[in-house]
């Protein structure tokens, strides 16, 4: 019996970031394809640079064996048109919300497959508040527009089997059953590749039981640290602290905090993050009206913020941290045994090496340099080969420099710093203003200038809001807190939070000059005087 034409093309579109496999992803589907005998084609569009967009990859799988088409050959496009994509594959949730953004999931048609978790995008990162997009905001417009949605955190599932993510999103892919395509042929051709088979195989099992609803992912965040042992302290105390003195609602949070300022120093300092917060929380649970453990969470999440604090030991620690090295091979997708060069550019300046003298020095040393003018010129890039012995060595003497870190000027400033935050917050009369203080927590950031300027916007605001007498009434200061910190986050140089001040009468400080610096043209010629 001749087979009608009455059947279309099953239009598949991609989204992955460099590094993630995208394109073994579509090499995979076109193999179990074609090894199935269907017709099927595939292009892509190569993605741009810094985080501002994917590789897109689009197939096209005609549901009819070639056998059954008796010598003839449906007619497939290149290129994605909105409102006709059967299934949406995207490695990042943010690359899912482009999708939707762009018309390629419609609830007529279209199985969106995404992962959840999230690589920030340049713009989120340079941001000088919290310039995340709202995650939950995309979940929702991906339930509401696609015809069905199998989302979860693909790169866990991966990252639990030694896999990439492409693995466990063919693994969703061939579980949706939206494919002609049988488990086996999917996973011969995962086989047939040969490199990384097994750990494909392992993350392509765990994206097909979660598209089947059988796979329940762990809850939390990856912490990415390499903690160091500090046996005086046991691990299990920690966990038994938070569980015995804080609430459910705050766990993860302080389970994050606790892994972050133990990497950055020890366990010791881990029980003084715990001290820090434990009056915060029980005033937090004995303040009737408040928004339960709001309070608690958000200096949580501040405090681990600002107490590992970017210093030069702690970059030099992650930059020569093994996981990094494997991440990077993973990344550029080395083979076994494959030599792979990493060149690091630093740029520390009189600051930064004086931050880690005692209080003392560190002032004769900056003090030096100001008056020589050296401030600026001896502020000069280096660039650091750590896949060399010499380069990393030198970086790990510099990592090794932890334990001395509760000696040095930086330490001491941002603990008496710290300290002044978490005593205004604990000294609040009202809880919308204790949570409005705690949330200045989000000003401090970066290293270098942008930390001078974030802590200079800070120093501001508490010592003319806090601190001051010029706004009277809780309620009125909270108003007048939130308002002097979005206008601080919302300008860089200052301005917008001395506008914000001059509002409440208080005298605007004078812009601060800035080094303009001229450079000669290159090759052009010094005329004579």
């Amino acid at each position: 019996m001749e087979t009608e034409l009455t059947q279309r093309p099953i239009t598949i579109l991609i989204a992955a970031l460099g590094g993630e496999g995208g394109g073994v992803l579509a090499d995979w589907i076109i193999a179990a394809a074609t090894a199935e005998d269907y017709p099927v084609q595939s292009t892509s569009i190569p993605g741009v640079a810094q985080r501002t967009g994917a590789t897109t990859y689009y197939i096209e799988l005609f549901p009819v064996r070639a056998a059954e088409l008796q010598g003839r050959r449906p007619v497939m496009t290149l290129a994605p048109a909105p409102a006709d994509i059967d299934v949406m594959l995207a490695s990042e949730l943010l690359e899912a919300g482009r999708a939707l953004q762009n018309g390629y999931v419609t609830p007529e048609r279209t199985t969106l497959i995404a992962s959840t978790h999230r690589i920030y995008t340049v713009e989120e990162k340079i941001a000088l508040g919290d310039g995340r997009y709202d995650s939950e905001r995309i979940l929702a417009a991906a339930k509401a527009l696609a015809k069905r949605a199998i989302l979860t955190d693909f790169h866990k599932l991966a990252a639990n089997t030694g896999a990439m993510i492409n693995a466990a999103l063919f693994g969703a892919l061939a579980g949706s059953g939206i494919l002609p395509l049988p488990r086996a042929a999917c996973e011969e051709a995962i086989r047939s590749a040969g490199k990384g088979a097994e750990a494909s195989l392992r993350g392509f099992s765990l994206g097909y039981a979660a598209a089947e609803g059988k796979a329940a992912p762990a809850a939390g965040l990856s912490t990415d640290v390499d903690a160091p042992a500090d046996t005086d302290i046991p691990e299990a105390f920690l966990a038994e602290r938070m569980r015995k003195d804080f609430p459910t609602e705050v766990q993860e949070m302080l389970a994050q905090g606790v892994a972050r300022v133990t990497a950055f120093q020890d366990r010791a300092y881990a029980v003084l993050y715990l001290d820090r917060l434990e009056p915060i929380a029980k005033l937090d649970q004995a303040r009737p009206g408040a928004e339960k453990s709001k309070l608690t969470r958000e200096t949580a999440r501040f405090l681990a913020l600002w107490m590992s604090y970017e210093d030069v030991i702690r970059v030099a620690d992650l930059k020569s941290r093994r996981s990094r090295f494997e991440r990077v091979r993973t990344e550029v997708q080395a083979k076994p045994g494959e030599p792979v060069n990493i060149v690091e550019y630093l740029k520390p300046g009189v600051e930064e090496a004086a931050a880690l003298l005692p209080p003392a020095l560190s002032r004769r040393l900056v003090a030096w340099a100001e008056k020589r003018g050296l401030m600026h010129k001896l502020n000069v890039g280096l660039y650091v080969k750590t896949s060399s012995v010499t380069g990393f060595l030198m970086l790990r003497l510099l990592a090794a420099l932890r334990p001395l870190r509760r000696m040095s000027a930086r330490y001491v400033e941002e603990q008496a710093l710290i300290e002044r935050w978490l005593a205004a917050i604990a000294a609040a009369p009202d809880p919308e203003l204790a949570l409005e203080i705690a949330l200045c927590g989000r000003l401090i950031k970066g290293y270098g200038d942008t930390n001078r300027r974030a802590k200079a916007n800070f120093l501001r605001i508490f010592d003319t809001l806090v601190d001051g007498t010029t706004v009277t009434g809780p309620m009125e200061r909270a108003k007048a807190v939130r308002a002097a910190r979005e206008g601080a986050l919302a300008d860089p140089e200052g301005r917008g939070l001395e506008a914000t001040l001059a509002t409440h009468g208080i005298a605007p400080l004078p812009p601060q000059p800035k080094i303009i610096q001229f450079m000669r043209r290159p090759g052009a010629k010094r005329k004579a005087a």
